[in-house]
């Protein structure tokens, strides 16, 4: 990937804003696992490093602490058994540790980059990343979502100056892992939606080259969902690529919005309420893929409306506390005061309802597109595939938005009256 190249692709941007990473370089190609080391050095990344990984990636990575010692390095590993959460005690505790290294270089995927990437922020260390699956999207993000007392915020955090990934080490991941990569990568079509909806009704700062760059790789992914499952180099790299490209959108646009709408909240709060419930969550990917699924269909309900009355609403918030329980409340209620919908412009949501249509038509494949792409993917599509039933499942698509204070077009179904649409 040429990360200098897509930068200066975006020089003197219309959006009026500048466009740049903090990454250094990112490589992605056969046989790298080897020359860890290399890469490293020839990016003046430290020689005392903190090596974080668990029992599933390093193994995973045969031949990396060799690489690194052929080249000076001096690592110590912390490693975890299998580590599914992302938890502001791992963040701390890293972060403490790392006051004895000049840097930490996390060897896995998902929650271990995410409690390394913020834990390097709080020490003040550069932090990069050897993946060992293209299972989500924050390898090249500059946020961390992360559980604090079970309820998941993002988090300002240290973006990778050197992400590196083995495509042969890609490619041998488990299938599911790279189904809940591609899960993760879909989740862009809806997310766009909602960007481009939340700045025709509020003014929300949008880069059209930004959403651009994310549409044209997730339309590229999907156009090749039947090599997310092969054991083939070529694929896998090409979904890692996808994974990080979205994930620089982030940083371009300087928020989530590229990568994360509505889907990605559904999944955060069945997230929440399993941990509440002492339980580990599905991969957020696959549920993020299922969201999308959830979210498409409703928008496409939505979309064939000619025209709504909209107006606002208070909320219900016995019902609110019913799906969240007692424990999230103050959270909740931080997040709604005032809530997003008191301060929306009920006739502008009604007087440009026709071009809220047609960006879902634009932007959204149909549901049979959809599903067909899902499948061929090995990916999956219904909540009771990643362990969600009843009133869990139901709770995530009427009550997740709460969870923010962000514009998403399933938080305003409410104010159309249209509740009855939100269902799975």
């Amino acid at each position: 990937m040429d990360l200098r190249a897509i930068v200066a692709s975006l020089a003197d941007c219309p959006c009026g804003r500048v466009h740049d990473v903090a990454i250094d370089d990112v490589q992605i190609d056969r046989g790298l696992v080897h020359h860890v080391g290399e890469i490293l050095e020839k990016n003046n990344f430290p020689k005392q490093i903190l090596l974080v990984a668990d029992n599933n990636t390093l193994p995973a990575s045969e031949g990396i602490l060799p690489a690194l010692e052929k080249c000076g390095y001096h690592y110590t590993l912390r490693m975890y058994d299998n580590l599914r959460v992302a938890d502001m005690e791992d963040v701390d505790s890293i972060a403490a540790q790392l006051k004895d290294f000049e840097g930490v270089l996390s060897v896995g995927s998902g929650s271990l980059n995410d409690i390394c990437r913020l834990a390097a922020l709080k020490a003040d260390v550069p932090f990069a990343i050897f993946a060992t699956a293209p299972s989500m999207d924050g390898f090249a993000s500059s946020t961390s979502p992360i559980t604090v007392d079970n309820f998941k915020r993002s988090y300002p955090a240290r973006q990778p100056s050197v992400i590196i990934a083995d495509t042969d080490v890609l490619a041998a991941a488990p299938g599911y892992l790279k189904a809940a990569g591609f899960g993760d990568v879909i989740g862009k079509f809806t997310a766009i939606v909602d960007w481009r909806i939340s700045n025709l009704i509020t003014d929300e700062y949008i880069c059209d080259r930004v959403v651009s760059l994310v549409r044209d790789t997730v339309r590229k992914v999907a156009s090749h969902a039947d090599r997310i499952q092969q054991n083939d180099p070529v694929a896998a790299g090409e979904l890692m690529e996808a994974l990080i490209l979205t994930g620089i959108g982030m940083t371009f646009a300087g928020s989530t919005r590229p990568a994360s709408g509505a889907e990605h909240i559904v999944s955060h709060f069945w997230e929440i309420m399993k941990l509440a419930n002492g339980e580990i969550s599905d991969f957020h990917g696959k549920k993020v893929g299922i969201g999308t699924v959830i979210t498409t269909r409703i928008y496409h309900e939505l979309a064939k409306l000619e025209s709504v009355s909209a107006a606002p609403y208070a909320l219900d918030w016995e019902k609110i506390e019913a799906a969240y329980g007692e424990g999230f409340m103050e959270q909740v209620h931080i997040e709604n005061n005032p809530a997003i919908t008191d301060r929306l412009d009920a006739k502008r949501i009604e007087d440009n309802w026709a071009q809220i249509c047609k960006i879902i038509e634009e932007e959204l494949p149909s549901d049979a597109e959809l599903l067909d792409m899902m499948h061929t993917a090995g990916a999956a599509t219904t909540p009771e595939e990643a362990d969600v039933f009843g009133q869990l499942r139901d709770d995530g698509v009427r009550y997740s938005g709460y969870m923010r204070d962000r514009f998403t077009l399933l938080r305003i179904v409410p104010m159309l009256g249209l509740e009855d649409l939100m269902h799975v």
